[in-house]
């Protein structure tokens, strides 16, 4: 299809050409941005990496994102190598390096390092962690909701790869929206391991039927800092939600569909398998919602 919508598609910043990028300790123009092709990150997708986006000169919810990276990294065994203190210099380094302050996101990258041989055994990687943060200059720009396609690919067991980990291995991820597009939509939604609606290929996933808000246990999904954010938002301004299990026929019946995450914050969904939810728009519960994040990123980014 031509018109395809992703949900981090974002205005052309013609200043995203001249960026500098953090490799490794060194703040370097974007041609001289490069890895090892013996990374272990290039080789085997073997790291994990967070999603950051500034507001008004400062990271939003920095300190999870940090607890986020930390944890992953603590549980595929790898040394960051670096302080919490370290990373955050590192980040406000690459921002001050490149000027920038709002309308920013940024990708902080962390892999095993460099390997010996082109092999998956860990002791193999010498040379590292290898840490890369790369800043673009980034408005969201989605013209319209978005559509969704159920596919076959799900978010799996904890004891295959824990759906929780933001890990550089996607390809679960990729095959799942390269289904959905095939599909005539724009990316896909995913099922868990007993059928019942989880999350899509990039973002977290949420319904709203008669004035209550759904999303997944969160068992199978990835622990999302803004879906977080969202379910405590309702909490506290007495919108009733529930991370619970519900099915397909749930989600097609729904008034309101969103989506949660750090670059789109909440973007409405239209269709989902060709069924349009609601009026295909944004609802009125998604729209307070919207307003009531926004609020928090001016109090946690003033």
């Amino acid at each position: 299809m031509t018109d395809t919508v992703t949900t981090h598609q974002a205005e052309d910043d013609v200043r995203n050409e001249r960026i500098l990028i953090y490799v490794d300790g060194r703040i370097v123009p974007r041609a001289e941005a490069v890895v090892s092709v013996y990374d272990s990150g290039f080789m085997l997708g073997d790291g994990v990496w967070e999603g950051l986006r500034l507001y008004n000169g400062r990271w939003a919810f920095l300190d999870e994102h940090l607890d986020r990276l930390f944890e992953a990294a603590k549980a595929i065994d790898l040394d960051i190598g670096m302080t919490r203190e370290q990373v955050e210099i590192a980040l406000l380094e690459t921002q001050n390096a490149n000027d920038m302050h709002a309308d920013v996101h940024a990708r902080l990258m962390l892999t095993r390092g460099v390997k010996l041989r082109p092999f998956q055994h860990p002791s193999l990687s010498r040379s590292g962690p290898t840490m890369v943060i790369i800043m673009e200059h980034s408005r969201p720009s989605v013209p319209r909701p978005i559509r969704l396609a159920t596919v076959p690919h799900i978010r799996g067991l904890p004891t295959t790869q824990d759906p929780k980990l933001n890990s550089h291995s996607k390809l679960n991820c990729v095959l799942a929206c390269v289904a959905a597009e095939k599909a005539g939509a724009d990316e896909a939604l995913m099922l868990d391991v007993h059928g019942f609606v989880n999350t899509t290929n990039a973002c977290n996933f949420f319904i709203v039927r008669r004035g209550e808000v759904w999303t997944s246990t969160g068992d199978y999904c990835m622990n999302g800092i803004t879906r977080g954010k969202v379910i405590a938002l309702c909490r506290d301004n007495g919108i009733p939600v529930f991370e619970r299990n519900f099915s397909l026929v749930d989600t097609y019946g729904a008034d309101e569909a969103f989506l949660t995450g750090t670059f789109g914050a909440q973007t409405p969904v239209a269709e989902v398998d060709g069924r349009v939810i609601g009026d295909g728009q944004l609802g009125p519960t998604t729209k307070r919602i919207r307003g009531l994040y926004q609020a928090l990123i001016q109090q946690e980014c003033a």
